[in-house]
């Protein structure tokens, strides 16, 4: 494996009107910048990756991050949650339970689109 963890982060970009919403005006880019200063502030380049990631499918839920090899996914992120998510999951291998998401954000998720 080329990378200990890899962080992707949705930049995905919609209309202004589109009901979805989108992960940029959300703060995606800032937030994958957030994680690209942190990975280098832990010399942890070449080894942990923050990717721009396009449509992660739930930009309803606000700015998503997904890392793996843990396959954790985070939803509603803001630009204050990165260093608590750095330091917890790729430093560490624990999850920030409050932004982490579970059954219940893919059930709320499907009852948004069901509306």
């Amino acid at each position: 494996m080329k990378y200990n963890k890899h962080i992707f982060i949705c930049i995905n970009e919609r209309s202004k009107d589109s009901p979805k919403g989108d992960c940029t005006r959300k703060g995606g880019q800032e937030i994958r910048l957030r994680f690209v200063q942190l990975i280098n502030k832990y010399g942890l380049k070449g080894k942990v990756r923050a990717n721009k990631s396009g449509c992660l499918d739930a930009c309803e839920m606000g700015a998503a991050v997904v890392i793996y090899p843990q396959g954790i996914w985070y939803t509603k992120v803001a630009l204050e949650d990165v260093e608590e998510i750095f330091k917890s999951s790729v430093l560490g291998d624990e999850i920030v339970d409050r932004i982490a998401s579970t059954q219940e954000t893919w059930d709320e998720l499907k009852r948004i689109r069901n509306k």
